[in-house]
């Protein structure tokens, strides 16, 4: 399967947004990277049925913990 980064950036969002445990979480700490990239997501963002098919595989992997988000403080 192919993923483009908007997918990609979508689900790390969507995933950071519900997921995170507090200002001092990896998952938080995600949203300085957003900034970096300038990724400005959708208004309508607000849950997995939001997200296009590729991103709901992606935000799925993140949830069930197949895909793990790196401490980058």
């Amino acid at each position: 399967m192919y993923f483009n980064r908007f997918d990609i950036c979508e689900a790390y969002y969507l995933y950071m947004m519900l997921h995170h445990n507090g200002q001092w979480s990896k998952e938080y700490a995600m949203s300085g990277t957003f900034h970096k990239l300038r990724f400005r997501p959708a208004p309508s963002l607000s849950d997995r049925d939001d997200l296009e098919e590729n991103g709901q595989v992606i935000y799925d992997a993140l949830v069930s913990g197949e895909r793990e988000i790196r401490d980058r403080r």
